[in-house]
């Protein structure tokens, strides 16, 4: 048997089991943006009490297309944001978290509402990954200097190591959404079902590179399999990671993932077995079912 290259040999003690389930590995000290529909935060503090857990850290702002955001008052606009910060925190339940709500204002969002947030995310909140489960169709993005406005935004939070992760569309690969289908400089997600919440899988496939868990525990539509969804899992398993090293930049957090991922003898890609949220999601379906939950949609 040949001997294994020094690089070989460092990159075998990261394993999935010994980064992911290390005791600090909490999302202790990470901010993390959840721009969607609103946080309920008292459903947040009820869950952490059940679990026996100290409530999360909840901030957040309310935002329009013009002018400065809303106060938060720690509700929902609808229950998506809620379910979304749920994963969020059972993965990583010492995480900060900010309420970006862009869907409070109006019968939807727009691209103006999206980016307003994400400048405050940015500038105002400092966050170290922004999650992003809500997807802007290409016909939405038109004309074309719109999609370049998002993109400036994304490659922007990449300059300032911070990580950005995106729901590929519920649709994907028969229709495109963005900011996912920027691809290199954050992590875009496709769903499927893991027997294991911190199980992913790298698989690139039309710009959209990873797989996560993709089923929620709280809310009228977590069990039915989407992305929106699987970005929330990609999200906590990232904090677990930057918690361990908080100045890790997106390249760097995004190799780790895709090493982590790798299969490995007698494990799973991306597995680490031991951890089980609660309550556990029902029964699992071939990977990859459609969804009939929407994620929110920006409107034009």
């Amino acid at each position: 048997m040949e001997s294994l290259n020094l690089i070989e040999s460092v990159l075998l003690q990261l394993t999935p089991e010994r980064l992911l389930q290390d005791s600090r590995a909490t999302g202790e000290g990470i901010r993390v943006a959840v721009v969607d529909s609103g946080i309920e935060w008292s459903v947040l503090a009820e869950r952490a009490r059940q679990r026996g857990r100290e409530p999360p850290h909840v901030e957040g702002a309310i935002f329009r297309p013009h002018g400065p955001p809303l106060p938060y008052q720690g509700r929902q606009s609808s229950p998506h944001g809620t379910t979304v910060a749920d994963i969020i925190v059972t993965l990583a339940p010492r995480v900060q978290l900010f309420s970006a709500d862009v869907f409070a204002v109006g019968s939807g969002t727009t691209i103006e509402t999206v980016l307003a947030a994400l400048r405050h995310a940015l500038d105002v909140w400092q966050v170290k990954i922004i999650n992003l489960s809500l997807g802007i169709v290409e016909q939405r993005l038109q004309p074309p200097a719109r999609r370049w406005q998002l993109l400036q935004m994304v490659e922007e939070a990449y300059y300032r190591d911070v990580l950005v992760v995106a729901a590929a569309h519920n649709d994907h690969p028969f229709t495109r959404s963005y900011p996912a289908a920027f691809a290199p400089p954050l992590l875009s997600v496709d769903k499927a079902l893991f027997p294991d919440p911190l199980q992913f899988a790298y698989c690139l496939r039309d710009q959209v590179e990873f797989q996560a868990h993709g089923r929620g525990y709280l809310g009228p539509f977590a069990t039915e399999p989407a992305t929106s969804w699987a970005a929330a899992h990609l999200t906590g398993i990232a904090a677990r990671l930057l918690s361990l090293k908080p100045d890790l930049k997106p390249f760097e957090v995004k190799a780790l993932l895709y090493w982590l991922s790798r299969p490995r003898p007698s494990s799973q890609p991306g597995s680490a077995s031991s951890f089980a949220p609660e309550p556990t999601p029902s029964e699992h379906a071939p990977a990859g079912e459609p969804a009939r939950a929407n994620r929110p949609e920006e409107r034009s």
